[in-house]
């Protein structure tokens, strides 16, 4: 787990700020916690820590287990189901440009503990098309959206996420191990862009980009059958979708401090 997320900050109200940090920190450690994990990775008394679990538990927002530990509650199944909508319709349009340019099906997906979410689509029109359900869940190791996402996070994050996850094979060339992760996701941040080389699917390609700067880890991605995206020239799609991925970070940072 990473140590605490913000320094108090003139007009916030504290413990609000800190149950927040909480709930992000248990998401970190794949959704299950001991008070004394909290404490060490806040920095926060323990006395404040169990005070404030006691009413995320009480309201629904976090459990407290017969071991004692506490795991992330219910009530936040419905607020992010309601803010992947949200912010799914303010993607679509540039999920609608990019499928518009490069004729294949486009998807904004987000980091969601130790899986990828798709949250919004813009199918492609031919008849021979890829196609995934919003909402479906998929282990980050496979997917170009997931290396995307992983590339952005510390490499002891990355190895206790793919070490829960436990990497298991989708095709013969899906990554299972983390020394072969970590070398890809170098590349990643080398050219600014995954792919996913039929490690999900066999015969789809996929290409990724992260969003910059989005609240929680966000991404684009095209895909398709792999004979039509061998096709497409990577020196000018990816431009683009780094361009639509910084447009839809700036608008949602426009919306996040008008609020």
């Amino acid at each position: 787990m990473t140590g605490p997320r913000r320094a108090n900050q003139g007009g916030g109200v504290q413990s609000i700020e800190r149950a927040f940090d909480l709930l992000e920190l248990m998401a970190d450690a794949g959704g299950e916690v001991a008070l004394s994990e909290l404490a060490d990775a806040s920095g926060l008394p323990l006395p404040t820590i169990h005070r404030i679990m006691r009413t995320l538990v009480n309201s629904g927002y976090a459990r407290q287990q017969p071991s004692r530990r506490y795991s992330l509650g219910p009530r936040l199944i419905r607020l992010g189901e309601t803010a992947g909508r949200s912010l799914g319709s303010w993607a679509r349009p540039y999920l609608a440009e990019l499928t518009e340019a490069t004729g294949e099906t486009s998807n904004l997906a987000v980091l969601d503990g130790d899986q990828i979410v798709y949250v919004a689509q813009a199918p492609s029109q031919h008849s021979m098309r890829m196609f995934t359900e919003v909402g479906r869940r998929v282990d980050a190791h496979a997917t170009a959206v997931g290396k995307a996402l992983l590339a952005n996070l510390p490499a002891d994050t990355v190895a206790q996420l793919l070490g829960r996850s436990g990497m298991r094979p989708k095709t013969e060339r899906t990554l299972t191990t983390v020394p072969a992760m970590q070398e890809a996701l170098e590349q990643v941040r080398a050219q600014g862009y995954a792919i996913d080389d039929g490690e999900q699917e066999v015969g789809v390609r996929c290409y990724a980009v992260a969003v910059p700067g989005a609240p929680a880890g966000t991404a684009i991605s095209i895909s398709g059958p792999e004979g039509r995206m061998t096709r497409i020239s990577t020196p000018t799609i990816i431009p683009l979708m780094q361009r639509l991925a910084g447009d839809l970070s700036a608008e949602l940072k426009a919306a996040s401090h008008s609020a």
